[in-house]
């Protein structure tokens, strides 16, 4: 296989690419921290400028990189590959405090798959080795077939060698109901890789903490709690977790007892479809009742685009900006087909 030199402006650092692998996946491999979200050309965060040199753009959503952008130059280097030595213009941008942990393969085996909602499960995966990562990032997984997928990891960098992730069946989803949800089971090995992704807990933030977070978006807002609660707080967090029926709320015991055992922290539940003895309604929904005026706070996003673009709503109306907005959206294959695209802001944080 041909390797091909990518060298990456402004900071002129040289790295050696395979024609099979992105352009992205050499340089986090490199340590090189570029922008990226979704890692299969959806949502345009990793967009960037070809100075010289020719990729192939592979499978870009037409929605996240227009024609006009790919005529004058620009490629997702999630899914861009090298077909030569090639200059890139990228956004090398590291937040003070936050670890820069090259990306890894590894190979896990299944520990705990266990349905803990209607259509989702937590698998637990011992690794081979420890993984480094920041709370909030989020791994790639090898599905059968030669597909990968990412799953946000919901565990603590505190015992890298173990991650749990909470993976929601798709209906015909390679990945979910044609895998996890019917042949994988306790004691099989997994390949996978990471860390990857910019959301994650920013420990030099010392403001008030809003976790905004449905369905599996939980993920990743559980490994920031427990974090914070494995570094003896620090932190004052309130904690949202939307979803549908009080079937779907996972996760809830162990949230109500880290709320008694310590003052810092608020755990707010929400179901969306069915009345309960708690709050119903949207997150965006509640969480513009309970703070009209959110300034002053941080706030830390995850789940469907949708979900998420109305919770942005929600907090800028209550002056919150977007420099203390970090956010994840889950994309499926209905929101590539609807031209998710979730760039609104080169100022919102992912």
């Amino acid at each position: 296989m041909a390797t091909h030199t990518i060298r990456v402006e402004p900071i002129g650092a040289e790295i050696q690419c395979r024609e099979d692998q992105t352009v992205l996946d050499a340089c986090l491999r490199e340590g090189i921290w570029l922008p990226h979200a979704c890692t299969h050309g959806t949502c345009g965060t990793c967009k960037a400028q070809i100075l010289d040199g020719d990729v192939d753009l592979g499978d870009a959503s037409p929605y996240a990189l227009l024609d006009s952008e790919r005529e004058e130059g620009a490629a997702l280097i999630c899914v861009a590959q090298p077909r030569g030595d090639v200059v890139v213009e990228g956004e090398v941008d590291v937040d003070e405090g936050v670890g820069v942990h090259p990306v890894r393969d590894f190979t896990g085996r299944v520990e705990v798959l266990d349905e803990i909602a209607p259509d989702v499960r937590r698998l637990v995966l011992a690794l081979d080795r420890p993984m480094e990562f920041n709370p909030g990032q989020y791994v790639l997984l090898e599905v059968p077939g030669g597909h990968q997928r990412p799953y946000s990891i919901a565990s603590t960098p505190a015992d890298g060698k173990v991650i749990e992730l909470h993976l929601k069946r798709s209906e015909n989803g390679k990945a979910t109901d044609g895998w996890v949800f019917s042949t994988l089971a306790v004691g099989d090995e997994v390949a996978l890789s990471g860390p990857y992704g910019r959301f994650s807990f920013r420990p030099l933030r010392t403001q008030p903490i809003l976790l905004l977070g449905s369905g599996t978006g939980l993920a990743p807002l559980k490994s920031m709690v427990q974090h914070i609660a494995e570094n003896g707080g620090g932190h004052q967090v309130t904690l949202y977790h939307g979803v549908a029926t009080k079937d779907d709320l996972y996760d809830r015991e162990f949230f109500e007892d880290l709320a008694q055992q310590h003052d810092w922290f608020t755990y707010r539940p929400a179901l969306s479809r069915e009345e309960w003895q708690g709050r119903s309604g949207r997150v965006p929904a509640l969480l513009a009742e309970d703070y009209p005026k959110a300034g002053g706070h941080v706030a830390y996003i995850c789940g469907s685009p949708a979900m998420v673009e109305d919770t942005m709503k929600a907090l800028m109306k209550a002056r919150l900006f977007p420099r203390d907005i970090y956010r994840e959206d889950f994309f499926d294959s209905a929101d590539r087909a609807a031209g998710a695209n979730v760039v609104r802001s080169p100022l919102i944080r992912r």
